[in-house]
């Protein structure tokens, strides 16, 4: 994409240590989730399927809807209106 007759950068350019550190993280979390269902039997089996739940959310949704949206409103605006013109 062209933006003011130079091309812009894919926005995770520069940040690989960081990428990388955050996926580690999630993933270790993911593992865990998986890793309670070890534990589910039928006469125990809220506690390890809660865990994998809200293990498994934290997961998936921290980095969709938290780390995912780091752009700012005015950042949002500033851009469509250059568009625009």
């Amino acid at each position: 994409m062209y933006s003011n007759g130079k091309n812009t950068a894919h926005s995770g350019e520069g940040r690989l240590a960081g990428n990388l550190v955050a996926f580690v993280i999630f993933f270790v979390v993911f593992a865990a989730a998986l890793y309670s269902l070890s534990f589910w039997t039928f006469e125990n089996a809220w506690i390890p399927s809660i865990l994998c739940f809200g293990l498994t959310i934290i997961a998936f949704a921290v980095p969709m809807h938290l780390m995912g949206r780091a752009d700012k409103a005015e950042e949002l605006v500033a851009s469509a209106s250059e568009f625009q013109k």
